[in-house]
């Protein structure tokens, strides 16, 4: 008796012939990529932590993916607009998002429309660093050495002021914190980047900051800056001598700031995941902790889907911030 072979339905067959050329283009783009320059957007001013660790990460970058790295700096709305450049690209890796915090957990409960879906429009590749905020006073206009010292001058004076990088970012959601917690009257007083805070708080317009460390180590270390606590839940390693918030008083304290390096949904799964390997080679790389470390961060990596759940986390948390700050960007 002869044994009757079934044929494949068309759909079927069409299916599988569609895989079968996703399948080709994905492995031609994880062996052709990158053949030209790699463009990483920096959401935010030039000076600033996210584009000083950026420039960092870019100069492995190019020699692990044999490119030329050129990082664009586009700032606005919170670093929304640069963002929004990245996943209004085409999904092909040429283009590559230094995304923060703000973009991953942020952003969407400041703004009542936002230009991109953290959650649907893009894919981070990888986390790329963590840091904490350090509070900083000018050691020019601020006589405070701790920050015991600088509760009694501020309630002394009547009422100072806190600058910040703007609306809703950890350091605008940290100083709201604080001053709710210490019961000084302060008014918050926003800029464009931490290269804007610093002359404003040196020429003693501004009295106190909780800002990203990295911005603020240079002003730190030459001594126009006075650093009186760190918000990482340790001792920071390069500040070894400055308290956590908890051990200088304020308790439950803890903020970080992290960013991931991120493409427009769509990018090919093999161009992420030769970002997100690079990214695992050079976190490993002792010499470039130590970099990071003397900038005031630190370095990781991640797969794309711990980035994803480590966002998800991090946005309930950050959710409740904004609503306690009562801050709104439009």
């Amino acid at each position: 008796m002869q044994t009757r072979r079934t044929l494949p339905s068309r759909r079927t067959f069409l299916q599988s012939a569609v895989a079968g050329v996703l399948f080709a283009s994905d492995a031609f783009a994880q062996a052709g990529w990158p053949d030209h320059a790699v463009r990483i957007i920096v959401p935010y001013p030039a000076g600033g932590s996210t584009d000083v660790l950026t420039r960092i990460l870019g100069e492995r970058l190019k020699d692990i993916l044999g490119q030329t790295i050129v990082i664009e700096n586009r700032a606005g709305a919170s670093g929304n607009l640069g963002i929004a450049a990245v996943t209004g690209s085409a999904p092909d890796g040429y283009t590559i998002g230094s995304a923060t915090i703000g973009h991953f957990a942020i952003n969407q409960y400041l703004y009542s429309k936002m230009p991109f879906d953290p959650e649907r429009d893009m894919i981070p590749a990888t986390l790329t660093w963590e840091l904490p905020n350090v509070f900083a006073v000018p050691a020019d206009h601020v006589p405070a050495k701790t920050l015991a010292e600088f509760l009694a001058w501020a309630k002394q004076k009547g009422q100072v002021s806190f600058g910040s990088p703007g609306a809703g970012t950890t350091p605008h959601l940290s100083g709201v914190m604080f001053v709710k917690r210490s019961g000084i009257d302060a008014i918050h007083v926003p800029f464009r980047g931490a290269s804007q805070t610093i002359p404003a708080m040196l020429a003693g317009d501004v009295h106190f900051a909780i800002d990203n460390l990295a911005s603020y180590v240079p002003s730190i270390q030459s001594g126009k800056m006075r650093a009186l606590a760190v918000t990482s839940a340790q001792r920071w390693p390069t500040l070894p001598d400055v308290p956590t918030m908890g051990e200088a008083g304020i308790k439950d304290f803890v903020v970080t700031s992290w960013a991931a390096f991120v493409f427009p949904m769509g990018t090919p799964r093999p161009i992420v995941d030769r970002l997100s390997a690079a990214q695992r080679q050079i976190a490993a790389e002792p010499a470039t902790q130590e970099r990071f470390l003397v900038a005031g961060a630190r370095a990781v990596s991640s797969t794309p889907e711990e980035a994803l759940a480590y966002a998800a986390k991090e946005r309930a948390i950050w959710k409740d911030l904004v609503a306690l700050s009562g801050a709104k960007a439009d």
